[in-house]
C-alpha cells in the first residue's frame, strides 16, 4: 500500500512575515499541499503563544476546506478538556455537512497552553485539567455517531436537524497515555513523535490495537505517525533551516521564551552554549527527520515500517514561510 503523506500545521509565527499573517499563510500552504497530493491537512490548537498562531482550529479549517478540493481537513487537535463535547460535535458535524467526506475531528488531552489559559477558558467554572477527558471523549463519540445510551440524559438531543454526517474521529497522543483509551473507545490514533521522540515507541500502537480488538469494534482502525521534518536540497541547508525549531524547543525546556531566531542567529547561539547544552541541542536535532528529499524519504519509509503504519504526518517549523513551503514541496516530490 502506498504511504500516505499528511500535514500537521502549528501555524508558526514566521520571522519573515508579520504575526497577523500566519493564519492566512496556513491557508496558502494548505492550498499548495492539496496541489502536491498530501492526504490530510490538520490544524493544531495553541493558546497564549508567541510562536503558534491558531487557538481555534475549526475556524481555520473552514477557510482551508473552502479553498481546497481533495485534501482532508482536520484538527490536530481540539484540546477537549476546555470544551463541551456537544459544542465540539455541533461544530464538526456542521463542517462535515458543508464539506462531506473531508473532515477529521482529532482531539487531545493536553491543554495547548498554560495553566492560566486553562483557567480563563473554563471561567466562570473551574478547569479540570484533563481529569474528565475519558468521559468527554466517550460522550463526544456518542454525539458524533448518535450512539449515546438510552440511560444518558443527553440521548434525546438532536445535534443538527440532519445529524447523519460524521467526521472521522481521531485521538492524539505522544507517549502512550491515550493509546488504550483510543483503542477502547474506537478512535483512530495519531501518535505525535515530534513532541517526545525519546518516549514514542511502536509498542504504543501495539497497545492501541490490543484494546481495539478487545473492544470488538466493527470498523477498521487507522494509525498515523506525526514527525518533525525539515527538507532542503542539501543536508547542510536542511540542518541550518531546522535550527530555528530545534533551538526553540531547547529554549522552552530551559524556560526561555523568545521569538523564533533566524538560522544564522541559532548558529551563533549554538557556539555560545555550554558543551552539555550543545549535546542537548544535538539530541533534539537527532529526533527530527532532516536532510535532502532522498534522505527524508528513506527515513520516513523506515519509520512507517518500524511503526507498522501507512500514514506519516509532517510537522515543519521554519523561520521563513518560503523555507517551509519549499520543504513540503521537496518532500512531496521525494515520496
Amino acid at each position: 500500500m502506498k504511504l500516505k503523506l499528511s500535514v500537521v500545521d502549528q501555524s508558526p509565527v514566521y520571522g519573515s512575515h508579520p504575526a497577523i499573517e500566519a493564519p492566512k499563510l496556513s491557508i496558502e500552504l494548505a492550498k499548495a499541499c492539496d496541489d502536491w497530493g498530501y492526504y490530510r491537512y490538520w490544524v493544531a490548537e495553541h493558546h497564549d503563544s508567541i510562536h503558534f498562531a491558531i487557538p481555534c482550529p475549526e475556524i481555520v479549517m473552514t477557510a482551508i476546506a473552502s479553498v481546497t478540493d481533495n485534501i482532508r481537513v482536520g484538527s490536530g487537535g481540539v484540546m477537549l478538556s476546555h470544551y463541551s463535547p456537544l459544542k465540539v460535535a455541533e461544530n464538526f458535524k456542521m463542517l462535515e455537512t458543508l464539506f462531506p467526506g473531508r473532515i477529521d475531528l482529532g482531539i487531545g488531552r493536553a491543554p495547548g497552553g498554560t495553566g492560566l489559559t486553562s483557567e480563563a477558558l473554563a471561567f466562570p467554572y473551574e478547569a479540570h485539567h484533563g481529569d474528565m477527558y475519558s468521559h468527554q471523549a466517550q460522550q463526544l463519540k456518542g454525539f458524533i455517531e448518535g450512539s449515546l445510551s438510552r440511560e444518558n440524559p443527553y440521548q434525546r438531543i438532536n445535534v443538527l436537524p440532519d445529524s447523519s454526517p460524521q467526521p472521522e474521529l481521531w485521538m492524539l497522543g505522544s507517549s502512550g497515555g491515550s493509546a488504550g483509551l483510543a483503542g477502547n473507545l474506537g478512535y483512530n490514533i495519531a501518535l505525535a513523535r515530534f513532541i517526545d521522540p525519546d518516549n514514542c515507541r511502536p509498542a504504543i500502537f501495539t497497545e492501541y490495537m490490543e484494546q481495539w480488538q478487545l473492544a470488538n469494534h466493527q470498523a477498521d482502525p487507522h494509525k498515523m505517525l506525526a514527525i518533525a521534518c525539515i527538507c532542503a536540497q542539501t543536508e547542510e541547508e536542511a540542518k541550518l533551516r531546522a535550527g530555528t525549531a530545534v533551538y526553540r524547543k531547547l529554549a522552552t525546556q530551559m524556560g526561555i521564551e523568545e521569538a523564533f531566531l533566524t538560522p544564522c542567529e541559532v548558529q551563533d547561539r549554538y557556539l555560545q552554549l555550554s558543551p552539555s547544552l550543545q549535546a542537548a541541542y544535538d539530541d533534539v536535532l537527532n529526533g527530527y527527520t532532516v536532510g535532502t528529499p532522498e534522505q527524508c524519504a528513506e527515513e520516513i519509509n523506515q519509520l512507517a515500517i518500524e511503526y507498522r503504519c501507512d500514514e506519516i504526518s509532517i510537522v515543519t517549523v521554519t523561520h521563513s514561510f518560503a523555507d517551509r513551503l519549499d520543504s513540503y514541496r521537496l518532500l512531496a516530490k521525494g515520496l
